[in-house]
């Protein structure tokens, strides 16, 4: 469990690292540890402020993970017209939306029991 976790710890680091190169905004982490059914860990969510910051997000993230711990997402959907890219990288979900989809969905409103830590952008 401890290995994963460390592993966990990395995949996080290296995701907001990505988010924060290409100047994401409001990162947000939800635990999901706590619970019961959920599909993973932990969402990451940010937005950027058009579809080809989004994209541009998803690139660095992309990027970055697979050159500090060789991990690619295992599945990623949502290109195509880049509102709003999920990155399931099975233990950690990555969501990048637009700032209008973000707010309309309210992720962390459905996901409201969930512990949440907000990520103090560097930029």
């Amino acid at each position: 469990m401890q290995k994963k976790q460390a592993g966990t710890d990395q995949l996080i680091a290296q995701i907001i690292r990505g988010i924060e190169d290409v100047k994401g905004q409001d990162i947000e982490i939800l635990d999901l540890r706590e619970i019961e059914n959920t599909v993973c860990d932990y969402f990451i969510i940010c937005n950027g402020t058009s579809n080809t910051q989004v994209n541009a997000i998803v690139n660095s993230v992309q990027k970055s993970v697979s050159k500090e711990l060789k991990e690619k997402p295992w599945h990623v959907e949502g290109s195509d017209n880049a509102e709003w890219i999920l990155m399931d990288y099975v233990h950690v979900v990555v969501h990048v939306f637009q700032k209008h989809i973000r707010e309309f969905y309210d992720i962390e409103g459905l996901w409201g029991d969930a512990k949440s830590v907000k990520i103090e952008s560097t930029h």
